[in-house]
C-alpha cells in the first residue's frame, strides 16, 4: 500500500513539469523492489492526473464538448490522432528501452534556444494547424520511456504566440484524450493489476489537482522568459533522472 501511495504522489507532482514522470515512477518501483511491470504502471497512473486534468478545466471541457470552443476543440482533435498515430508502434518496440534521457536534454536545449528568440522578440509565424501538428507528434513522441509529455509539448507550444499561461493550459488539456486512451488500453491487457493500483491513482489525482493549481499561478506571475529558462533547467533536472534510472 504504501508503495502505491509514493508513486500516486510521485505521478501527481511529476506529471505538469518538463521531468517525465514515468521515469521518476520507474525509479521509485525499483527501489521498493516492486515486481509489478512498472512502464505500464507508470502509464497507468496517468488516469489520476487525466481526472486532475477533467476537473482543474471542467469548465474548458464544458465547451470543448459542447461545441462553443470549435478552435480548440480542431486543435485537440489534431493533436490526439497524431499523437496516438506515432505513439503506438512505438510503444511496443521501446517499451524496454532505456532513450529517453538524451532526448529530453534535447527538449532541454530547444526550450534554451525559444527562450533566446523569445528574448530577442521573435516567434515562429506557424499557423493552428501546424502548430497541432508539431505537438501531436512531439506527444506521440513521449511514449518513450524517459521522455518527458509536458516537456515535449511545452517545447512545441512555445513557437506559438501563446503566453506562459495559455502554453501550459493547452498542454494538459492534450493529454486528456491521449492518456484515456492510453489506461483504456492498459486495464484491458492485465484488469486485475489496474484495479489493484486504486491507492495510486486517488494519491496521483489528489497532488496532480495541487500541482496544476501551483504551476499556473507561477505562469501568471513570471515572464515567457524566465518561464522558458525554468522549464529547461527542469528538462535537463529529468534528464540526469532518467539517465540514473
Amino acid at each position: 500500500m504504501i508503495e502505491y501511495i509514493v508513486l500516486g504522489i510521485a505521478q501527481g507532482i511529476f506529471e505538469w513539469l518538463p521531468i517525465s514522470s514515468e521515469g521518476v515512477v520507474v525509479l521509485l518501483g525499483q527501489f521498493f523492489k516492486s515486481d509489478i511491470n512498472l512502464v505500464d504502471t507508470a502509464l497507468f497512473l496517468h488516469l489520476g492526473t487525466f481526472f486532475a486534468v477533467l476537473v482543474y478545466f471542467s469548465k474548458d471541457w464544458l465547451k470543448i464538448i459542447s461545441f462553443k470552443d470549435n478552435k480548440r476543440l480542431k486543435f485537440l482533435l489534431i493533436t490526439t490522432i497524431i499523437a496516438l498515430i506515432v505513439s503506438y508502434p512505438i510503444y511496443g518496440a521501446v517499451r524496454n528501452v532505456k532513450v529517453g534521457s538524451g532526448l529530453l536534454a534535447l527538449v532541454g536545449f530547444g526550450l534554451l534556444l525559444t527562450a533566446y528568440f523569445s528574448k530577442q522578440k521573435k516567434k515562429l509565424n506557424i499557423s493552428d494547424n501546424g502548430l497541432a501538428f508539431v505537438a501531436g507528434i512531439l506527444q506521440g513522441l513521449a511514449v518513450i520511456p524517459g521522455l518527458s509529455r509536458s516537456g515535449s509539448t511545452i517545447f512545441g507550444l512555445s513557437l506559438s504566440k501563446d503566453d506562459s499561461e495559455d502554453i501550459l493550459k493547452t498542454s494538459y488539456l492534450m493529454s486528456g484524450p491521449v492518456v484515456l486512451a492510453a489506461a483504456i488500453y492498459i486495464y484491458l491487457q492485465d484488469t486485475a493489476v489496474a484495479l489493484s493500483l486504486w491507492p495510486a491513482l486517488l494519491f496521483s489525482f489528489l497532488l496532480g489537482l495541487l500541482t496544476l493549481n501551483i504551476l499556473l499561478k507561477f505562469a501568471k506571475r513570471v515572464n515567457f522568459f524566465n518561464f522558458l529558462l525554468v522549464f529547461a533547467g527542469l528538462s535537463f533536472l529529468g534528464a540526469i533522472i532518467d539517465f540514473l534510472v
